[in-house]
Parts: structure tokens; sequence; C-alpha cells
């Protein structure tokens, strides 16, 4: 009787037991590390951090009450783009390996590896889909055929997932698929129209994912690269989010700052200015707030911020505004000093490529904490206007355009407006170049 009673203390505990995520890198020389983190739709808190084996090989232990969802391994740095998702349930261990050229592939993990045969699957059929239509096949039955062995596997997978972890992404990731024969204009149209009929976009554990940021993303790219459909793209995405206005922010965020890589600043604009920042206001989110609005003082496309400044012209001193200044040619406003040494070696060669574009006036803003070694300066520069700012990094018009470091180029149209800004002298060639 007393083994009984022990062991009625003793079963309530053996549910719970430490799981694993262990992995292999490959090729293994390439790695040194890895780490943990687990992610939910507004934080990535970090769990641990694994050095990997001469062979590769990692190992996380993860605590009796680790929280179940997405969990991230990242493998290097950049962290945002090194890194993939993994699914735990709380009752399995995880076995994976990833290779530099071949990905991801789970040992174990029934929710891991169904997800992994599902997405395969998918994939092939997809690749079958666009083969058809790409090589102007005229066999009908054959994408009928296609699109039945779509949708079987979709709705099979949908069955064998429904208890799962992974059925919301399944659910989520399913497509349109015709009934019958459709040309390839009619699919493309029906494809598009019906992208996000089945994305649950108010499911945490997909926003904890990147699933709905890469269809997202996937979706706009697809248009032709042109800001008018881009931004209609933008405007397709937050009507199907709806009213799940944290959903909303996760996606435009991602959408801005992939705007922003793919060099798209009015797109990026669009985003900030129509949707991002006004919801970032009504939520209180502080850091976001603050992200736009400083990446607003000098946003590309945007009329650079006005300033009061003087410079001489002829010995006369002549008091003026960015905006009166200079309306009939582009300017190339330059934040430089003369005690910044990597200044002195960079306008020695705006100089001379400035001399190339006589189209071009160059106003250099000194930020100076005296007169007398500019004056001395700028004499090696007689063709640019010069002015300067005694209150150096307190500046208020510094503040104002973001500068953190000299020298700092914006390339303004005769309306102002800022057209680029190049971080180095290379790049300011480079725009010149084209």
């Amino acid at each position: 009787m007393k083994k009984l009673v022990f062991l009625s203390f003793l079963l309530p505990f053996l549910g719970a037991a430490q799981h694993t995520i262990k992995g292999a890198f490959t090729p293994a020389e390439s790695y040194t590390f890895a780490l943990l983190y687990h992610v939910t739709p507004t934080a990535t808190n970090y769990i641990n951090q694994a050095e990997t084996s001469i062979d590769g090989n990692w190992t996380f232990k993860l605590d009796e009450n680790a929280e179940t969802g997405i969990y991230k391994v990242v493998y290097a740095v950049p962290v945002e783009e090194n890194n993939f998702d993994v699914f735990y349930n709380g009752k399995e261990d995880i076995s994976l390996v990833f290779d530099l050229e071949d990905g991801l592939t789970f040992t174990a993990s029934e929710e891991n590896m169904l997800w992994q045969t599902y997405t395969d699957s998918i994939s092939k059929i997809n690749g079958l889909i666009s083969n058809y239509y790409r090589n102007e096949k005229s066999d009908t039955s054959e994408i009928i055929a296609i699109f039945e062995a779509q949708k079987s596997t979709q709705n099979h997978f949908e069955k064998v997932t429904v208890d799962k972890m992974i059925a919301p992404f399944v659910k989520s990731n399913k497509t349109y698929i015709p009934d019958g024969f459709e040309d390839v204009n009619t699919y493309s149209l029906n494809l598009k129209k019906h992208y996000f009929d089945y994305m649950e976009f108010g499911n945490p554990l997909l926003q904890s994912s990147a699933f709905l940021n890469e269809r997202v993303i996937a979706y706009v790219m697809a248009m032709p690269e042109e800001t008018s459909y881009y931004i209609q793209a933008v405007d397709d995405v937050v009507n199907a989010i709806g009213n799940h206005e944290e959903a909303q922010i996760l996606q435009l965020e991602s959408l801005w700052q992939s705007m922003l890589k793919n060099q798209h600043p009015d797109v990026a604009n669009y985003i900030s200015d129509t949707y991002l920042l006004p919801l970032a206001k009504t939520y209180n989110i502080n850091y976001l707030i603050k992200v736009l609005e400083d990446y607003n003082k000098s946003a590309i496309g945007k009329k650079a911020n006005n300033f009061d400044f003087t410079y001489l012209e002829n010995n006369k001193p002549i008091k003026t505004n960015l905006y009166e200044f200079n309306t009939y040619k582009k300017t190339l406003l330059i934040f430089w000093s003369s005690g910044c040494s990597h200044c002195l070696d960079e306008l020695p060669k705006v100089k001379t490529l400035m001399e190339k574009h006589p189209d071009m006036t160059v106003l250099a803003y000194g930020l100076e904490d005296g007169v007398r070694n500019w004056n001395q300066t700028i004499t090696q520069f007689p063709n640019f206007i010069h002015t300067y700012d005694l209150k150096k990094w307190d500046s208020p018009v510094i503040q104002t355009y973001g500068i953190s470091a000299t020298p700092s180029y914006f390339i303004l149209d005769t309306d102002k407006t800022i057209l680029a800004k190049p971080e180095h002298i290379a790049d300011l060639e480079a725009y010149f170049s084209k």
C-alpha cells in the first residue's frame, strides 16, 4: 500500500520532462555558435547560447516549464538574416540539420517534420503549375490534374494536422485552387484576388513566426516595380488584415523595412505616413514612434528641413534659408567639420567630383567650436558655399537632420526634396555616375 501511495504522488510529475533541441551545422567550420530565442508577437526573448562542437553539433536543453510556441535558432550575424524557426509543442525532442547550401532538414519532431513534408509537397505542386503556364502547354487535362492534386494535398494535411500546433499554418498557407481549367491571365488574377482569403492574421502563433511576414512581402514584391503598384499592394495588405491592429503594425513595420532595404523610399514614406506612424501613436509604441520620426527627419523623397544660415558673397554677408537658397540648381548639402580627419580626406575628392557637375551647388555646413581653423580650411574649396554652426553637435539643425557622423551628404533638388543620402564618397561618386 505504501508503494502505491508513493506512486500516486510520483505519477503526476512523470508527465513533465525536459526536452532538447539538437542540431548540426554543416560545413562545421563555418559556424561557432547557436543562439536560441522564444518568439512572441511582441518580443523575441533570449533563452540560451550553445557553442558548436568540432563536428558542428550543438544542443539546447529546455526547462520542463519551457513555453510552447515558436523558437528561433540564430546561427550567424546579422541575426535578423541568419536564423530559422522551429515549432516546440512541449511533447517531443527536436533534431535538425542545417546546411549552408541545402538549408534546413528535421530528423526528429513529428510537428516540424510534418510541416516540412507539407511545404515540400506544396512547393513541388506550385512548381508544376508554374512550369505548365510558363511553357504555354495546351493539354488542359494536365493542369486540371495538377489542381486536383493540389486540392487533395491541402485537404489531406489539414486533416492530419487538425490537433497540431502547425494547423493554422497549414490553413493559412492555402491558396486559390480552380475547379477546372483557367488560362494564365484568369488564374493569375484569381490567385491575386484570393491571396489572403485563408490567412489568420489575428492568430498569435502565426504572428510570432516569419510566416506571415514572408507571405506579405512576397505578395507586395510580386507587383510590377512601380511605386503606384506597390502602394496599392500595401493597401491590399491593410484591408486583408482588417481590424487586427497589432497584426497591422507587425506587417507594416516589416514592409517598411523591406521597402527601405530595396530602395523604394516613396513606398516606405507612404507606409510610415499613412499607416504605421499613426498606429504607433495610437498604441503608444514609443520605440517605433522614435524610429519613424527620426527617419522622417531626413527621409529620401521628403522635403528637407528648412534652416537659416549666413554665407559670404563678394565679402558681404548674405542671410538666407535653405528654401530660398539656390532655387535654380540642385544642392549638395554637406555637414562636415574642419577638425574631422575623415572630412579633410573626403572633401578634396568632392571638390574634384563637383568640377564635373557645374549644375550642382555645394553648401558646406561646418560644425565648429571656433572659426580660426574653419577659415583656414575653407580656402581650399573656393567654389563651395560655406557656413558654420558654433553649436556643433548641440545644433538644432543637426538634431533635425539626425546627423550622427561627419561628413554627411544630402542631394537636394531645386525644391529641396531629398533625392539621395550617400553615406561615403564612393556612394556619392556612384550617384553621379548614373
